[in-house]
């Protein structure tokens, strides 16, 4: 099920049901992407048609944010519960090598934090297999013959899963333009996970992630690069939630 939230459908579920699904869409030879929602997300779509086309046209989108949580309770709806990228990445894992394997691609970031992936997954998930990684050139918009060759090289590994960290709106976007180009059965966007795994950054404590306040810490670690999500992306979503009051809910199937 999925809730209406300013106008993109959230998934309503939680992070077993999201994982659930994405494990039968492999498993059944689907073709099927997710995306993360938060506010800072909502906010730069809101300004960027082309990231609020590629959300919009996500198969699957997550509430990753807390924000996005109290805004469905403020509205009265049905999301109670966070979903992170790193939720979705570490939950598939687990349910792919509980239930006979599967063929892992890593398409984003440096060649160093790549291979400490690789690494890190041949020891916590030895039933999974990783095809193949790829680190794309760190260029604003890549050229067709840059998409060529990244397409080329993860349908030739024939992965069942690909993970994209090209960071927002970027990774979205992408994906969402040549999705069906792409052999995959499943495909995540999730952005900062690639250095949350490889040991890059580090994750705030299960603590502040219960209470809500992940961002806190990663605010304090990465002050520049993300001061303007709390101080200028926060107050914007949350006028936007305000003015649309309390309504009745709005749920789609």
């Amino acid at each position: 099920m999925n809730e209406d939230v300013l106008g993109y459908h959230v998934s309503t579920e939680g992070k077993v049901a999201c994982v659930t699904r994405m494990v039968d869409a492999i498993r059944r030879g689907g073709h099927v992407w997710a995306a993360c929602m938060n506010p800072h997300s909502y906010v730069v779509a809101s300004d960027r048609q082309e990231f609020s086309d590629a959300l919009k046209g996500a198969d699957l989108m997550v509430p990753d944010g807390i924000g996005i949580v109290l805004a469905s309770r403020w509205c009265g709806g049905d999301i109670h519960e966070r979903v992170t990228g790193f939720d979705l990445f570490s939950g598939l894992h687990d349910a792919l090598e509980a239930s006979g394997g599967g063929r892992i691609f890593f398409l984003g970031s440096t060649a160093a934090v790549l291979s400490e992936i690789d690494t890190r997954m041949r020891r916590d998930w030895p039933g999974l297999e990783v095809v193949g990684t790829y680190s794309p050139p760190f260029v604003v918009q890549f050229f067709e013959s840059d998409s060529a060759a990244m397409i080329t090289t993860m349908n030739a590994a024939r992965p069942d899963v690909l993970w994209v960290g090209m960071t927002a709106p970027k990774q979205e976007e992408w994906l969402h333009a040549h999705w069906p180009l792409i052999d995959a059965r499943f495909a995540g966007a999730i952005g900062a996970v690639f250095d949350f795994y490889a040991g890059r950054i580090n994750r705030s404590h299960w603590i502040f992630q219960r209470l809500g306040f992940e961002w806190l810490p990663r605010l304090l670690q990465e002050p520049r690069r993300l001061w303007r999500r709390t101080f200028v992306s926060a107050p914007r979503f949350l006028w936007a939630v305000w003015r649309i009051g309390r309504p009745s809910r709005r749920r789609r199937p």
